[in-house]
């Protein structure tokens, strides 16, 4: 099951169609959708997850929680509204096109990708890319 929420006045319109796409990236992969837990929330609020939880004193689009148990998908994602959008901006990137990046990313992150190194990135970005390609709605 996955489910959307928000700490913000961000309220995700389509949340039914992007449920069945990114199950369906979830069982590309070879693996079974579990429980996933979407929270689009602040610079603020993420900040402050990525201090507590990781150390890292610095601003993000995303982080995601691994809670999956074998081939079963587990696990929270917060996405920091304020980045994406920004980031949109600065890519010249449409909004949702950025948003549906960073979901997706968090979830091949449950599904086993990496983007520490210079090649798991370009490899993140190859998946980010043939998921984003692969939805039925824009």
């Amino acid at each position: 099951m996955i489910e959307f929420y928000s700490e913000t006045e961000f309220e995700l319109t389509n949340g039914a169609e992007v449920e069945k796409w990114i199950s369906s990236v979830i069982s590309s992969e070879g693996f079974e959708e579990g429980d996933i837990t979407y929270v689009f929330c602040s610079d603020e609020y993420l900040h402050k997850l990525n201090l507590q939880f990781l150390n890292h004193d610095t601003l993000t689009d995303v982080i995601s929680f691994d809670n999956s148990l074998g081939k079963q998908v587990h696990g929270e994602i917060y996405i920091s509204i304020d980045r994406v959008r920004e980031n949109a901006s600065e890519f010249g990137a449409v909004i949702m096109d950025e948003l549906h990046r960073v979901m997706v990313h968090g979830v091949l992150h449950f599904c086993g990708y990496k983007d520490k190194t210079s090649d798991e990135e370009k490899r993140m970005r190859l998946k980010e890319d043939e998921a984003l390609n692969a939805r039925i709605f824009v």
